[in-house]
């Protein structure tokens, strides 16, 4: 299997340093501060970039239980919202709320419900960051 690989640069304080943040594939580079990630300034953070990962992690699970289960969706999309904050031990990733919209030609709601939980329990990224409440909020459409 492939090792994948991210790298990330801070130069500076915390404060009023900045930093650079790229994917190994070279398909994403952006760039991040202690505004873009503990206020609302432009750049990206690393919650986000869990979000990313956490949000098409899930769908790509989802996708193949339904079809491990017979049936074939026509579509996927999920958004992950990764809650960031200060708690008594310093700043932590408290939770992490998966939202997720699917097309499934022929499937009934339980059986949706029940294969969209089982992802959320075995998609890879949920397992890494199982320390962290996941919810799920499971529609089809």
């Amino acid at each position: 299997m492939p090792i994948r690989h991210a790298d990330a640069v801070w130069e500076g304080s915390l404060k009023e340093g900045n930093g650079k943040v790229a994917l190994g594939s070279g398909a994403f580079e952006g760039k991040y501060s202690f505004a873009s990630r503990f206020e609302e300034a432009g750049g990206t953070n690393p919650e986000e970039l869990v979000a990313a990962a956490h949000a098409g992690c899930f769908s790509m699970a989802l996708s193949a239980a339904l079809g491990r289960a017979g049936f074939e969706p026509t579509r996927v999309a999920t958004t992950a919202k990764v809650h960031f904050g200060k708690v008594e031990a310093g700043f932590r990733i408290t939770r992490i709320d998966l939202a997720t919209e699917a097309s499934v030609p022929g499937i009934e709601e339980a059986v949706f419900q029940e294969t969209a939980k089982a992802a959320k329990e075995t998609c890879p990224i949920s397992v890494a960051l199982s320390a962290v409440e996941v919810t799920l909020d499971a529609k089809l459409v």
